[in-house]
């Protein structure tokens, strides 16, 4: 029964099956508000599934001179960490399935995996757009990683634990938003830089550089990079909901919170049209690292 129990988790639900869904599902809520924003219509509900089913049975174009093995892995490794990443996260509402003290440490570098294969994919072919689409998707990491670590450490060092079915509980019925707002709006832009959302899209610029690093990419391999995406922004999105919003003990209060970071994501998409790479990196790093250092400085000196 122990098995049964342990394969159930990790093909269907939190891990596999229902993190995919779930992530496709939020995929297709954020396209359906952005087009109700721009007055279009925007998709079905199956849209996103289908275009996953849909580019799984095309023919996937190895380019010339590339590692097949690396070209091949990436996809496979960046959607590995993106699914053991929701393991640790309290998914729907629920418990998390695993935790240990300090997971929130590795499910942060478990959902670094999409950027660093996404600029190795880039990096291994010869195409000059995945070059410089690869570039950029590695300076953006290195922008944006470290504020986005730092704003999650806030409420976890105000509950006194780097465990994050710890922090979800310490932070049930407190509002850490409220208290840590400076915390919040980084985590929030962070999590757009960190999975390229607009307006911090300029690894993947169409107007510039076609698809940037995954420009080559086709079939299979775009189809396991996109639903990574997918899957990474209902991660990030329950992380913060459960760190700033007074934590998600049941369903309702998860899509509830969750939606509404959606909503705002989806606004500041709407809203703002894509910048520079400079001014994605260079003012981000200046600055939001900055005030995240300020911020725990303040909470340790007001908690000891």
């Amino acid at each position: 029964m122990q098995l049964l129990r342990e394969l159930l988790i990790l093909i269907v639900f939190p891990g596999g099956l229902g993190l995919i869904l779930g992530g496709l599902a939020y995929e297709w809520a954020g396209r359906k508000l952005t087009a109700r924003l721009q007055n279009r219509y925007g998709p079905r509900l199956i849209q996103p599934l289908a275009d996953l089913i849909k580019l799984l049975g095309k023919v996937e174009i190895v380019p010339v001179g590339v590692n097949p093995l690396l070209f091949h892995g990436l996809p496979l490794v960046a959607l590995a960490g993106a699914l053991t990443a929701g393991l640790y996260v309290p998914l729907a509402g629920l418990s998390p399935a695993y935790g240990f003290p300090g997971d929130l440490i590795v499910t942060v570098y478990l959902l670094s995996l999409l950027t660093l294969c996404t600029g190795l994919a880039g990096l291994i072919t010869i195409g000059q757009f995945s070059r410089v689409g690869a570039a950029r998707a590695l300076t953006q990491l290195f922008a944006y990683e470290a504020p986005l670590l730092l704003a999650l450490l806030g409420p976890a060092l105000a509950a006194g634990t780097w465990q994050i079915g710890a922090i979800n509980q310490a932070a049930a019925g407190t509002l850490f938003m409220v208290a840590q707002p400076v915390g919040f709006v980084v985590a929030l832009i962070g999590l757009m830089g960190k999975i390229e959302l607009p307006p911090f899209d300029a690894p993947e610029a169409e107007t510039e550089i076609v698809a940037g690093a995954l420009t080559e990419y086709s079939g299979r391999g775009l189809a396991f990079f996109r639903l990574c995406r997918s899957v990474e922004l209902l991660i990030g999105l329950t992380l913060i909901s459960a760190f700033f919003l007074g934590g998600v003990q049941e369903p309702i209060s998860f899509l509830i919170k969750t939606l509404a970071l959606l909503t705002l994501t989806v606004g500041l998409r709407v809203l703002i049209t894509r910048l520079r790479i400079d001014q994605t990196v260079l003012l981000w790093w200046r600055w939001g690292a900055l005030l995240m250092l300020l911020q725990i400085l303040w909470i340790m000196v007001t908690k000891g």
